[in-house]
């Protein structure tokens, strides 16, 4: 199986069940809280990880501003926006939401990276995004919007931003030969501070609840959701680029989608199943190697 494959199907299947995951964490204790230990745990793992093997762990001078602000970006409010969301929205239209990511990165790439704009990627894209609406239907249809859950889709819109902007924060990063693993990690630890810093400004509770649920959870975000599933994601990123690596926000919710229906009872309608296929025909359209596009899809914008 190509490399590229391999790790587009290790995150989108690891983060399209973390969304399920993300509900035993709400309730007894602080969203911040429980990022913040998520990526304290997942941030010295790594760094460990590095030492035990002999592997550098302080990064270069320069590179404490890129480690900050993908700190900031993607393990902080990127988090605690979803986090937030997921308390207003079902989680079915939270991953929804966050499809909107692949879209926000091709528009980022462009401005920030310069890179050209591909037609294979944004008509997979828009393919996609619009076959992953389809597929929540029924629980737009059966009123959730009207029910004040706009705010929680606007929280979700802010996060997708945040979360391309990290994006583009990491391509720099690895551009610059910064190591994806100590990088990766000091990263999650800079989140972390952030999210316990302003967690202990407000006065919230530090204390973890003891449950199975919550502890395996926990769990099952650090070792899998942020480490494993970010490793993979980041080394998609310096191979593919931000724009097609962010189709995997658009495939997420595909398996979310059965996640919810094994463990939520998701009821199939018409219109989900043809958004499934939508969704997988923008998908094979963005990942198929460029010799298989028609000539006009292999066009660049410059």
């Amino acid at each position: 199986m190509p490399v590229n494959i391999l790790l587009f199907f290790t995150v989108t299947l690891i983060w399209g069940s973390t969304w399920y995951a993300i509900t035993f964490q709400l309730g007894a204790v602080d969203p911040s809280v429980s990022i913040g230990y998520r990526f304290l745990l997942a941030g010295s793992l790594l760094l460990a990880w590095q030492m035990l093997r002999r592997q550098p762990v302080m990064p270069r001078p320069g590179g404490w501003k890129l480690i900050l602000g993908s700190g900031i970006l993607t393990f902080s409010i990127n988090y605690l926006l979803v986090y937030q969301a997921t308390m207003v929205l079902p989680s079915g239209l939270v991953a929804v939401a966050g499809s909107a990511l692949s879209l926000m990165n091709v528009l980022n790439a462009r401005l920030f990276l310069k890179q050209p704009l591909r037609p294979a990627v944004v008509i997979g894209g828009l393919m996609g995004f619009t076959g992953v609406l389809l597929l929540f239907t029924p629980e737009i249809d059966g009123g959730v919007l009207a029910s004040g859950a706009l705010i929680g889709l606007g929280l979700m819109m802010a996060s997708n931003y945040s979360a391309s902007l990290g994006n583009i924060v990491v391509s720099k990063a690895r551009r610059s030969g910064m190591p994806l693993i100590a990088t990766t990690g000091w990263s999650m630890l800079a989140g972390a501070a952030l999210m316990l810093a302003q967690a202990g400004l407000r006065g919230a509770s530090f204390q973890v609840d003891p449950t199975p649920a919550y502890l395996l959870s926990l769990l099952y975000l650090a070792l899998l959701g942020s480490i494993a599933a970010f490793l993979s994601y980041f080394y998609l990123l310096g191979r593919i680029g931000p724009d097609r690596a962010g189709y995997v926000a658009i495939m997420t919710p595909v398996v979310a989608l059965v996640v919810s229906t094994l463990f939520e009872d998701y009821q199939w309608t018409l219109a989900g199943v043809l958004g499934l296929v939508m969704a997988l025909a923008g998908n094979l359209l963005v990942m198929a190697p460029v010799g298989w596009r028609p000539g006009w899809m292999r066009r660049q914008t410059a």
